[in-house]
Order: C-alpha cells, then sequence, then structure tokens
C-alpha cells in the first residue's frame, strides 16, 4: 500500500514538472509601485505558485510519513516549483517580447506625429493601441501628462518603468523632442524603431543558440527524475539513502545538481546594460 502510494505520489511530482515546463504566454510587466508594509514574500507570489508549492509540501509531507524519506518534504515542493524556472526561457522571452512592443509603440507614436499633433497629444492618442506587453507603462504616461505633469518627468518617470536600456534610448529622444519641438521627431522615432528590431532579431538569434543546450538539460532532468521515480518504487537500489546519513547525502548530491542548473540559468541569462537616464539614475548619481 505504502509502495503504491509512493508511486502515486512520484507520478504527480512528474506530471507537475512537465505542466510547468509547459510554454505560457509571457505576463506584462507590473509597473513598481511602493508595496504595503504588510504584504509578505508570500503574498507576492502568483496564485499558480502557491497552488505548486502547497500540493508539492502536502505530497512531499505524506510521503515523508509513508516512506521515512524526511527529505521529501523538502524536495518534493522545491523541485516541482523550482525545476520548471530554471529550465524555462520566459524571462528571455518576455524581454525580447517587451522590446518588439517598444518597437511597434514608437512606430505608432511616430505615425500619430506626422499628423502634425503635439507630442503629449500624440502620446495619449497612442493609449488604445498599446501594445500589451508595455501597455501599463504606456497607460501610466498618458495619465501623468494628463494630470499636468511636466513633460520631462512624465517621460523620466516613463523610462524609470520601462526599466531598459532600449527603453532610455527611447525615453531620450523624446526628451529632445520635447525640448525642441521640432517637425523631425518623426523621423527619428522611426530610425530608433529600425534600430530596436534590428536588437530584437540579434537577440532572438542569441536566444535560439541558448535554447540548444537548455533544451538538453530540460531532458537530461525529466529522464533522470523518471529513473530516479522507477528505482525508488520497483527495485532496492535507493536503500542506502533510507537512513538519515544517506538522505544528508542524497540532498547534497541533489543540491550539487540545482547548483549546476543555476549556473547555467545565470550564464545564459546574461549582463544587463546599464542605464544612462530616469530619475533613479540621477539619483543614483548624486550619490
Amino acid at each position: 500500500m505504502a509502495g503504491a502510494l509512493a508511486g502515486i505520489l512520484l507520478t504527480l511530482g512528474v506530471i507537475l514538472f512537465v505542466e510547468g515546463m509547459r510554454k505560457r504566454p509571457p505576463r506584462p510587466k507590473k509597473v513598481k509601485v511602493a508595496s504595503a508594509a504588510r504584504d509578505t514574500r508570500w503574498d507576492r507570489l502568483p496564485r499558480r505558485t502557491k497552488q505548486l508549492v502547497i500540493v508539492g509540501f502536502v505530497g512531499g509531507l505524506v510521503l515523508a510519513l509513508l516512506t521515512g524519506w524526511v527529505i521529501a518534504i523538502v524536495v518534493f515542493p522545491l523541485a516541482v516549483v523550482g525545476l520548471p524556472w530554471l529550465l524555462s526561457s520566459d524571462d528571455a522571452n518576455a524581454r525580447i517580447d517587451r522590446l518588439e512592443a517598444m518597437e511597434e509603440w514608437t512606430r505608432s507614436l511616430a505615425g500619430v506625429l506626422t499628423v502634425g499633433v503635439g507630442l503629449e497629444q500624440a502620446i495619449v492618442a497612442t493609449v488604445r493601441s498599446a501594445p500589451k506587453a508595455i501597455q501599463p507603462e504606456v497607460n501610466l504616461l498618458a495619465a501623468r501628462l494628463r494630470a499636468r505633469w511636466p513633460t520631462q518627468d512624465a517621460l523620466r518617470a516613463f523610462a524609470d518603468d520601462l526599466d531598459d536600456t532600449t527603453g532610455d534610448l527611447l525615453a531620450a529622444n523624446l526628451l529632445l523632442g520635447a525640448q525642441r519641438r521640432g517637425a523631425g521627431l518623426a523621423s527619428v522615432l522611426e530610425s530608433v524603431a529600425m534600430s530596436v528590431a534590428q536588437d530584437v532579431r540579434s537577440r532572438r538569434m542569441v536566444e535560439a543558440d541558448r535554447a540548444k543546450p537548455r533544451a538538453t538539460a530540460r531532458w537530461v532532468t525529466i529522464i533522470t527524475l523518471a529513473v530516479l521515480a522507477f528505482f525508488f518504487v520497483f527495485t532496492d537500489f535507493m536503500d542506502p539513502y533510507r537512513t538519515p546519513v544517506g538522505q544528508v547525502i542524497l540532498a547534497l548530491l541533489l543540491s550539487g545538481y540545482v547548483g549546476v542548473l543555476v549556473w547555467m540559468k545565470q550564464m545564459a541569462k546574461g549582463k544587463k546594460l546599464p542605464r544612462f537616464i530616469g530619475n533613479e539614475v540621477a539619483q543614483e548619481a548624486l550619490r
């Protein structure tokens, strides 16, 4: 009975892991707002992550009570939540999607400016057509302009909301256009959009190369989990690890494997380019 239930729990863990690996459309980046003092790290977690943590903890607890594998209380929820994140590429894809959204919005803004309206009116006019990836930032920029913020302050805050070097480039050109009020801003924005499009193409090529070793690591991990589940349920291969010392050794081995995955994810992430405009940059320069 215990062996059958342990097998069911292990199978459930593998299913949850595979479910977590499924690619989903990235959520738009939320604009930074001051969080309430009572909010904890648990409160800020997405609902799906909370569900996976609860299911993983309950599964690990039941497995520990039935089999004596105390390590399952920690390993089970960490594996269900952590491995899909370590082996996914959603962060890189989300950054590229935001760049594409900046390019699309810049072209849209340039098209509105050719009609002859002012910069502030053109920004407000593009709110409804703003791409979903940067829609919160564009909405907030338009709201600040409607609230009679100085245009330069609103654009610097917009750069902080985007929090990206490309966003700084876009905001810097908008700042120059707001200061000079010339007729050539539309053509400048078209040039910026072309530059962003080239950046997107090169980043997609880099991400395609990075996806190959990530896919290899993903399949190796899935196969390893399946083999360990088979050994645990149907053989006595894992018996030496049932003792307290054996479980400590197993925890060290698993930690080493996870450490390699973390190292691989950090290598694939790349170094973030420094920003050069915005209120946050100005405050850091005064320190």
